[in-house]
Parts: structure tokens; sequence; C-alpha cells
């Protein structure tokens, strides 16, 4: 089926003349039903439905499942570039089957769809429709600016649900709350349905000041930035430089430094609190500071209590929170000299941090697959030496995976051990293991010894692979 001739019309007259065109709103924050229907006539083309396959972890079994589900997506480009909300992407995998289908009812269209990658600062996800060569997709344009008041109103567009044909609706709400910190973040003052995650923004002016959302959830840090529950709104200037330059693996290790400040955490319990005589406020209680980080440089000491970061009151008492912190400072701009409260022996100090670009984390160290044996390890980086209480030269791969069945399973390998030998040759890098792996093989000897860093003391394995 083919786009209705009103989305045709809107790919030939582009938004920004349909907003033009628009009614402007009565006063500030009255949508009158002539406003409400141009902003849908102009806008509701972009709007998109999502099918995807997604991989979820079942609550009973801990068994991760494949799951068929469906979001709002938002074309955000004229070459077919759609924005969602961010739980499309789980931490197990990315989503699979992606269809894209444009336009509404009999007149709709579908289209395959490749995911992109998620970005680490904010939580919404990218997905390219997959149309023919040359061809133009509805679109809409943000503001600038995207700035909002308290107790502006504000209206919103999303997609009904299956039993009204995912039909396009509108929704009024009102700025209930707006955050300042760590960046300016606006609360809507009722929950929304699902339908309008990722919806745009409207303000009375007839501009679109951002998307729906919802922070990360509790376990990615979301507590630091609201509780209450609430849908937020994005604004444009978060995600419009990822619709200029559409997040992939290479860009976003290219263009995006991420700041660090070199400390290991836990939070500030009460039970804590209460063994130092400190106030059951929570905190970011520092357990390590890395040599050589910006926390170094700036006197900060293990066992110091840092309560505000930023001018963002640091109020830990589970790990949740602590990841929250951590974010923070990912989302902040590497070279700032940022301003930081401490608590040291129960007595505030002030101290300035100037943060540097991370240094690569295991998150993100060179990985190799090897098939034969069955093991994927990993480079040592500086956190997994901190963790595992390594001395800095300690050299060789970090085992991150041992296939069940494999050579390496059989043999008694596991996750968390150090390679240092291979069969004969030593290992120091990711090149030098692929390069013993390989002169292995070419050998084929029936016995491959394996020697490994366990804990505090040597491990040996012997490897007996049956060669075809």
């Amino acid at each position: 089926m083919r786009m209705n001739s009103l989305v045709a019309l809107w790919i030939v007259t582009g938004l920004a003349a349909g907003l033009a065109a628009a009614p402007a709103a009565e006063e500030a924050g009255a949508f009158s039903p002539a406003f409400i229907a141009a902003q849908q006539k102009a806008i509701a083309p972009a709007i998109c439905l999502l099918n995807f396959t997604a991989e979820v972890e079942s609550q009973r079994t801990g068994e991760t499942q494949k799951r068929s589900t469906r979001a709002l997506g938002l074309i955000v480009s004229p070459d077919g570039l759609v924005m969602t909300h961010g739980h499309m992407q789980s931490d197990k995998s990315d989503p699979s089957n992606i269809r894209v289908v444009v336009g509404e009812g009999e007149e709709d269209k579908e289209y395959d769809g490749v995911f992109l990658k998620k970005p680490d600062d904010i939580n919404v996800c990218f997905v390219r429709i997959q149309g023919e060569e040359g061809e133009r997709f509805p679109c809409v344009t943000f503001a600038s600016d995207g700035n909002l008041g308290l107790g502006e109103q504000v209206l919103l567009f999303g997609i009904m649900g299956e039993t009204l044909d995912f039909a396009r609706g509108a929704l009024t709400r009102m700025i209930s709350a707006v955050i300042e910190k760590p960046r300016t973040t606006y609360c809507i003052d009722e929950a929304i349905p699902f339908g309008y995650v990722g919806a745009p923004v409207i303000d009375s002016r007839g501009r679109i000041a951002g998307v729906v959302g919802y922070d990360l959830a509790p376990t990615e840090g979301g507590e630091l930035y609201v509780r209450s529950g609430h849908p937020l709104v994005y604004q444009a200037p978060l995600f419009a430089k990822y619709i200029q330059n559409p997040p992939t693996e290479d860009t976003l290790e290219a263009d995006q430094p991420i700041a660090w400040i070199g400390v290991f955490s836990q939070p500030l319990t009460d039970d804590l609190a209460e063994y130092w005589g400190l106030p059951k406020k929570g905190g970011v209680v520092i357990s390590t500071v890395v040599e050589g980080s910006p926390a170094e440089a700036a006197g900060i000491q293990r066992g110091d209590v840092i309560t505000s970061f930023d001018g963002m009151p640091m109020r830990a008492k589970k790990n949740s929170e602590i990841v929250g912190f951590t974010k923070l400072v990912r989302e902040t701009d590497v070279g700032r000299e940022i301003p930081v409260k401490i608590l040291r022996s129960g007595q505030p100090v002030d101290i300035s941090i100037v943060l540097t670009e991370r240094p690569v984390s295991a998150k993100d160290a060179e990985e190799f697959v090897e098939e034969t044996f069955g093991l994927t390890v990993r480079a040592l980086t500086t956190d997994v030496r901190i963790l595992l209480n390594l001395p800095d030269e300690t050299q060789g791969v970090i085992v991150r995976r041992v296939k069940s069945g494999s050579w390496a399973h059989l043999a008694g390998m596991r996750p968390g051990v150090i390679v240092l030998r291979f069969g004969e040759y030593p290992v120091t890098s990711i090149g030098e293991f692929e390069a013993a792996v390989n002169k292995v093989k070419e050998a084929r000897p029936a016995e491959v010894p394996v020697f490994c860093r366990v804990g505090a003391r040597t491990g040996f394995f012997r490897l007996q692979p049956r060669w075809e």
C-alpha cells in the first residue's frame, strides 16, 4: 500500500511551511481545536510505528526470551532516520526484525528498518528506514532551544493502541517541574500511555520543543534524575547532534570523548553513615583513587564522601544511585573544572576537579573470539587491574567467555583468568594471543599447555583438542 495523499502533500510542502501556516494558540497554555488540527496535519505523517523483536530476561527463570513488541517512532530526517525511546535496546542485545510502518490505516506502507547504535548520553535509539533509492520521507523539525516554562501547557502526538488500529492521537499536558541539573529537563504532570513515549512535544507557539521520554532505569542511573516516575521532555539540543550525524560505532567512538574522574565508589548507606557519625543523607564514598587520575590530581582521598558534584547533590544510598553518579561524570565536558563538595573525617571540604578523557575501559577493550578452543578474551585495562588487585605491570589477556563443551571448558578454564602463555608462546596482548593460537593450529599438537593467572596464583590448564 502507498502513503496517502496527506503524506505525499506533506513531503512536497514540508513541515516548516505547515507550521508557519498553522494558527497560533489563542493564549499561552490554550490550544484551540484549529491549532491542534493544524499541528496534527503537519506532524502526524512523521509519526511511524515500529514493530520489532526484543530479547528480554524472564524475572522468574532468568532466561532470555524473544518477544515481539512495538514502539512509537518519529522520523527526524527526510532520508528516513527514525528516533524512538531508548528502551528499544536492552542490556542483552539489539532489537531485530525491525519493520517501520509509515502512514495510517489502509494507506500505510511498511519498510525494513536497521538499528543504529544507542548514544550513551540520552535515552533514545535510532533506526534507519530502508526505502527505495532517493525516496524522501515526512519528517519533523525541532526548535533550536527547546525551552519550556513551569506551568506551560504542551501538546503531545502519539499512537493509540492496537484496538484503535494504531491511529494517531493527541494529548495535552502541563510542565510541572523544571530540573536544572545535571541538564535542563522538564517533568510532565501526568502519566502518559505507552504509545506516547518518544512523542513530539509542541509548545503554544507551534514549536516542537523535544520528545517525551522516561529517563534511564534505576539500574542505569535514572534515580539520580527523577524519582517520581513522571514522564520527561528531552530538549531538542540533547539529540540534535545525532540527527546531523547519526550514531554508529565509529561516530560514537570518534566524536564523543567520555570524561572520567578516576575513582571506584560505593553508596553511603545508613549503616555506614551511622558508623562514621555522619548524617543519613547519602553520598558517594570513595573506595579507590586511580593513580594519575583527575581525582588524585585534585587531592581526593580514599574514604572521602562526595556530597555534591557540579552543584548536584549526591545522595546515593544504594548501588543504582552510584551508577547515576558515574553517568553524571560521563555527561560532563572533558576539560571542565568541576566544583566538588566532600566530607573528610566528617568535615566539609571544597575542591575542584578538571575532568580528562577516560582511558579505555573493560567495556570498550579490544576483544578476540577464538572458535576452535572456545575462548573469548579481552585486553587488560586499568579498571580491571584495579578490580582484580593486579600490579600495574601485569600483562596478558583476560578470558571473557568460555564456550560450553569447548576444549577450553573441558580443560577447566573459566571467565576471569588471565592468559599469560598459550602453548609455547607468551601472551601480553590481543595480537600476541591471536598469533599464538594461529601457530598452535598450524602445529596441531596433541596437547596445548596454557598458563594463566588465577587470583594470586599461577594456573595451568591442558587443552586436548581433537584435530579434524
